[in-house]
């Protein structure tokens, strides 16, 4: 039997949807399937939009919060499919390119392009679909009659998609994809000593990076230099004005203030942390399970984020903070409380799902087996 093909379509709405593409991509192909493509469906079909839309997105969840608001909820309230007509076209000219020249045996979503479900359902097209969520609530924007699979974090989400009307056989708790280093063991001196960082301090992470959407950083770095013995690391990312502002204050307290624009391996430094401080994207949190680091999760932006961590909050996994005044009163409370500390271990511990890429990928190599076993029963 040949190999599959498969097309995982994506979008860079945020970095989760297109990580979690790369994730099932490079678990494809170290189980031997070499033919897989990744595209960023919208950004191919309309560049200049999309990067328009990117940065309005973005401004949004700083400026805009109330309108991102109305719009994420409402449109998951819409039941006349009028309203969504214009975006079950969006990039089916594109879709129908890839389709014709890379000729997949499936169609893999890590972002809810409704075009596809309604391209196969219109076009006679027999292309198994798999819908994989990347935040810990549904959206109706993931839901259509023909998806033939989904793939959800948590079983709460299961039991939200069939009260949808999803057969329960048509949804599988697989966790959601994550970049391979969180699963791999590493020697946590190795790691100290790479980072310049004592084991003997605790270590508060503040990822500041999330579009510059964290606030008051350098304040609450002078206060927690000041008024504890923590070390504190800071990745800017592409928060070029914060990096500038923190480098003076590295340069005074060189072994208590770590700054970096972007880690590479940021498994490492969820390791290390003993909290950290970050927006509650679905990637994030799940990669904090898989290192069960302690969360302080910063003023999340109503929708997606707001439901994400309203989750981990209820599971005792995480603490939000919904103001500027109250994060150094909040990591100061988790830092002097070890049995706080370990009790959100314990609850990341027990909602981490480990090798999703696997999982999802074992059961789409699953489907097209059992297809091509069917239909070769069929033709004798």
């Amino acid at each position: 039997m040949r190999e599959p093909r498969i097309l995982i379509l994506t979008a860079s709405f945020g970095t989760g949807h297109i990580q979690v593409a790369n994730s099932l991509c490079q678990e494809a192909k170290y189980q031997g399937i070499s033919q897989v493509t990744v595209s960023n469906l919208l950004a191919e079909a309309y560049p200049f939009l999309t990067q328009m839309t990117e940065y309005l997105y973005l401004k949004c969840f700083s400026y805009g919060q109330p309108l991102y608001k109305m719009f994420y909820y409402s449109l998951d309230k819409w039941n006349d499919h009028r309203l969504l007509k214009w975006y079950y076209y969006v990039g089916r000219k594109r879709l129908l390119t890839l389709i014709q020249t890379e000729s997949p045996d499936m169609i893999i979503n890590t972002f809810p392009l409704m075009v596809v479900p309604q391209f196969r359902q219109y076009s006679g097209f027999q292309l198994p679909i798999f819908n994989v969520l990347t935040d810990y609530c549904l959206h109706k924007m993931w839901v259509h009659p023909y998806i033939n699979r989904y793939f959800v974090a948590t079983p709460k989400l299961k039991e939200a998609l069939a009260q949808k009307y999803v057969p329960r056989d048509k949804i599988i708790v697989s966790g959601i994809p994550i970049r391979p280093a969180f699963e791999l063991p590493i020697s946590s001196d190795i790691l100290y000593k790479r980072y310049k960082l004592s084991p003997n301090n605790p270590i508060v992470t503040i990822l500041a990076g999330a579009q510059g959407l964290l606030k008051h950083v350098k304040r609450t770095c002078k206060q927690l230099i000041h008024e504890t013995d923590v070390q504190i690391v800071v990745v800017c990312g592409h928060n070029t004005k914060l990096s500038e502002e923190l480098s003076s204050l590295q340069h005074l307290y060189p072994h208590r203030l770590r700054v970096f624009p972007f880690v590479e391996q940021i498994d490492e430094l969820f390791r290390l942390s003993t909290v950290m401080v970050t927006k509650p994207g679905g990637i994030t949190l799940t990669e904090a399970t898989a290192t069960t680091t302690p969360l302080i999760l910063y003023k999340p932006v109503p929708g997606q984020e707001q439901e994400n961590a309203r989750y981990f909050e209820q599971k005792r996994a995480a603490v939000i903070v919904s103001s500027g005044k109250d994060l150094l009163p909040t990591i100061l409370r988790v830092l002097k409380d070890p049995k706080k500390q370990q009790q959100m271990k314990q609850s990341l511990a027990s909602m981490y799902r480990p090798n999703a890429s696997r999982t999802i990928i074992d059961h789409v190599i699953h489907w097209f087996e059992n297809y091509h076993e069917n239909r070769f029963h069929q033709l004798i």
